[in-house]
């Protein structure tokens, strides 16, 4: 089974700012300092959540380029699928206005988020992006959710593509601090590794309550789930975690009110020992048919 692996980008740190100003960062001193690019922001929660305007929004505010690709309801739990892409046809699509964002072209496609990332990565709205930038999701997407999640699912989609790019996921909450991730993943646009995804998770809260921002690994696989098998049917119910995350994992760190960062290094793979096996293949059984 294909594994994702990370490695962690510990040196960034938040410095603080008075009031509700976005942070700055090392080496980025501003948000608004990066040098400008053209960015794709999609997500997997539909074209009007709010988490999506608010990242767009925090993107041109830093002075980058923006064009808005995103699915035209919820993908939630899509990964990266694309499904009968090659067979489907024409894909539905929308222009859709943003009043309060004009000048910024924004597109609702019925579709995965992935493949709003093929859409837009490949030209269908002009330039190809420099990056691509998705969320903000509402919950986390930690752990074993990487493998799950349409936002970090468009994120992989990119990178397949040779873009770079960015998942920004915000943990629940009575109120939805919306700005405190968008401020954090504009002041990152320049962190974001050549090819690579930065996963960022932020805790709701905001922006001068974060901690800082710390390299963190994933956390493993901790849930309880419950699969039974009614007539007709079957069900698989969550019960709880069976124990706690290691303190350096994202799921620990948003815990103790930090954003997690961490760099998922793709779908990777080696030659299989298990090879060796089938050196003398064919066997001399099937080979003298």
């Amino acid at each position: 089974m294909p594994v994702i692996t990370t490695a962690t980008r510990s040196r960034w740190r938040i410095r603080r700012r008075p009031g509700n100003a976005a942070p700055s960062a090392d080496p980025v001193t501003a948000a608004a300092t990066v040098r400008r690019v053209r960015v794709l922001v999609t997500n997997d929660d539909g074209v009007e959540a709010p988490g999506l305007k608010a990242l767009a929004r925090a993107l041109v505010d830093a002075g980058h380029d923006v064009v808005v690709v995103a699915p035209d309801g919820e993908h939630s739990g899509a990964g990266a699928a694309i499904g009968r892409l090659h067979r489907s046809g024409p894909i539905g699509r929308l222009t859709v206005d943003w009043p309060d964002l004009p000048g910024v072209p924004v597109h609702a496609l019925a579709a995965t988020p992935a493949v709003t990332v093929y859409a837009g990565g490949l030209g269908a709205f002009g330039r190809a992006p420099d990056l691509v930038v998705s969320g903000i999701n509402r919950g986390l997407n930690t752990g074993h959710l990487v493998l799950h999640s349409g936002t970090v699912g468009a994120a992989l989609t990119a990178a397949a593509l040779g873009i770079p790019a960015l998942a920004v996921s915000l943990a629940w909450g009575d109120e939805e601090h919306w700005d405190t991730a968008a401020a954090l993943a504009a002041s990152l646009v320049a962190e974001v590794p050549g090819r690579g995804v930065l996963n960022l998770n932020v805790p709701n809260v905001p922006l001068d309550e974060v901690r800082g921002v710390r390299g963190a690994r994933l956390a493993p696989f901790a849930e309880e789930w419950r699969a039974t098998a009614p007539p007709g049917e079957a069900r698989l119910e969550y019960v709880g975690h069976d124990d706690e995350p290691a303190p350096d994992t994202d799921v620990a760190l948003v815990r103790d009110g930090y954003a997690a960062l961490t760099e998922l290094t793709g779908i990777t793979g080696v030659p299989s020992a298990a090879a060796a096996a089938s050196a003398a293949w064919p066997p001399e059984s099937v080979a003298g048919a």
